[in-house]
């Protein structure tokens, strides 16, 4: 019996290791024949999944932006590859590959679609006239990609789901909610909290949409009232977002010492080991990853009343909720946590608890299988 051929195509090969690798390994597990099509390695060995059986190809994909002849360039590489393997599943994943490779695979009749929307990103973020004028010129691409014949959208939130009902591009009826992309929670074994200063960690690109500022504000007011606490930001750049800091920036946050900027941090579960709060103050998400993590870490929680973050806590039970770009609010929330110690634990252990429950990568993976089985079932 011939394999069937499962395509995945997204903007970085590292976030597909991060967030999607368990998927694709039981694809392959499976029996499909598992392709991986990425536009930039963002620190990525492509060899390594070569080893595991995967067959994987760069295709030009401008991230952030848009540039016409750039991503005119892309869409006429994501059609010659998508001509070239014949795949009966494509998956695509991050925006860029969601739009294109949604445009393409309903003009090059691809069998069956699946669409991951991770996160509506800066442009639903802003209001600015840019942003709308923005949003204007790609609903036709979503519109498009979102209505393929036989396709799941896999959205992480409902508030996601909402806005893009709303927005008048996809149908209910397509839709399948899932909690994330899963985590290895037997990789989270130690659970005792660190001695000395109680530390507190951002986790996650260093865009200003992920309140990065706040973060640092909160920290300043916090050692300005003399508490003695140690903030360490984890986490690499990413310039071809249009809220990430350049290198420039970077460095003058480094010189006002409020923070440790520590790079990216491949081994999450000692990171947070070491850490006693895990803090994200971000605008807007799908659901993030470095939240379910300090779940599975027994890590107590705070981050902000927003689509996909408040969705990866219960309140008040693992975790504080604060509005967005507020440093003072902010800041009390972490204050109330370093001074109740108890508090602070038993939300990690509550955590615990919920990642079990809720955010396991079994499950998860579970999910997309059946997604692929059920699109296949309908063009059988």
């Amino acid at each position: 019996m011939k394999k069937k051929k499962l395509l995945i195509l997204v903007n970085y090969l590292s976030f597909f290791i991060s967030h999607r690798l368990p998927i694709a390994e039981a694809s392959l597990a499976k029996g499909f024949e598992v392709f991986i099509g990425y536009g930039e390695l963002k620190g990525a060995d492509p060899k390594l999944l070569e080893e595991k059986g995967f067959k994987v190809n760069l295709i030009p994909i401008e991230p952030g932006g848009i540039n016409f002849f750039k991503d005119l360039k892309t869409l006429f590489h994501i059609w010659n590859y998508f001509k070239k393997v014949k795949p009966d599943i494509v998956h695509l994943i991050t925006i860029k590959p969601n739009l294109y490779g949604g445009v393409i695979s309903r003009i090059t009749n691809i069998p069956n679609l699946v669409s991951a929307i991770s996160g509506l990103g800066t442009l639903f973020i802003n209001k600015d006239l840019k942003s709308r004028i923005l949003r204007m010129i790609i609903f036709p691409f979503y519109k498009f990609s979102l209505n393929h014949r036989n396709q799941k959208i896999i959205l992480q939130n409902n508030d996601d789901l909402k806005t893009l009902l709303k927005w008048g591009v996809l149908k209910s009826s397509k839709v399948k909610l899932l909690k994330g992309s899963g985590v290895q929670i037997k990789n989270f074994t130690n659970f005792d909290e660190p001695k000395g200063s109680i530390t507190i960690c951002f986790a996650a690109r260093l865009l200003r949409d992920k309140g990065l500022y706040e973060f640092i504000s909160a920290a300043r007011l916090i050692k300005e009232r003399g508490i003695d606490a140690r903030f360490i930001i984890a986490g690499d750049l990413d310039e071809n977002n249009p809220s990430g800091l350049n290198l420039e920036e970077l460095s003058k946050l480094k010189k006002e010492s409020y923070v440790e900027f520590i790079g990216y941090q491949k081994d999450i579960p000692t990171l947070y080991s070491r850490s006693h709060i895990i803090c994200l103050p971000s605008y807007r998400e799908g659901l993030p990853k470095s939240l379910i993590e300090a779940a599975a870490a027994g890590r107590a929680i705070v981050t902000t009343d927003v689509a996909g973050c408040r969705d990866a806590i219960i309140p008040n039970v693992t975790g504080l909720l604060v509005p967005a770009k507020d440093p003072k609010k902010l800041v009390e929330a972490l204050h109330h946590l370093i001074q109740y110690p108890k508090v602070r634990i038993e939300m990690g252990k509550a955590g615990r608890k919920y990642a079990e429950e809720e955010f396991t990568i079994e499950k998860i993976v579970q999910k997309h299988l059946d997604i692929y089985q059920d699109l296949l079932s309908n063009n059988q």
